[in-house]
Parts: structure tokens; C-alpha cells; sequence
């Protein structure tokens, strides 16, 4: 029976296994915000289409490193976000089945 060869801090990966653990990401594309690419787009809290793209489907807002929205653009959508959950047009959370 094999045994298990141990690495330096001790952790028992075998070699045949592949070792695990996370990579690191090389430098990726640069995400461009949507708002400052394109003038015409206006954050407006009545516009949910626009609004649900920023939302998880659980209710979340999503954050500007994954949406690629500039610092200001994310404040005016979080501002957008929350005059639109107060008045009922995007809900605070996923709706319960």
C-alpha cells in the first residue's frame, strides 16, 4: 500500500494526485464600465431593466470588480439600487418558493 508522501508544511498530497490547492490569475482583460464607454447610459433608479443586470439573482448588488463599474458609477448605482427597493420596483431579496 502506498503511502502518502508529505510535503514541506505537511499537508498529505500525493504525487500522482496532481497537488490541488488555488493558481494564481496572470494580469486578465480590463473590465471598462458601461457607463463611462458609453455617454448615452444614464443611471436612472425607474429603469429596472438596467438595474437588474447590477443584481444577483438572489438580490445582491454585485460588485464593481466583477461588473467593472468605476467608483462612481458603482455609488450612483448603489444609491439607484436602494430608491428602487424602497419603492417596490426591485426586490430586497430572492422571493421565497
Amino acid at each position: 500500500m502506498a503511502v502518502p508522501q508529505r510535503t514541506a508544511r505537511g499537508r498529505g498530497r500525493s504525487d500522482e494526485r496532481g497537488g490541488g490547492g488555488f493558481r494564481r490569475r496572470g494580469p486578465g482583460r480590463r473590465k471598462v464600465c458601461r457607463f463611462c464607454a458609453d455617454k448615452e447610459a444614464v443611471i436612472d433608479y425607474k429603469d429596472t431593466r438596467t438595474l437588474s443586470s447590477f443584481i444577483t439573482d438572489r438580490g445582491k448588488m454585485v460588485p464593481s470588480r466583477i461588473s467593472g463599474n468605476c467608483a462612481r458609477h458603482q455609488r450612483r448605482l448603489r444609491t439607484a439600487i436602494k430608491r428602487a427597493r424602497t419603492v417596490a420596483l426591485v426586490p430586497y431579496s430572492a422571493s421565497q418558493l
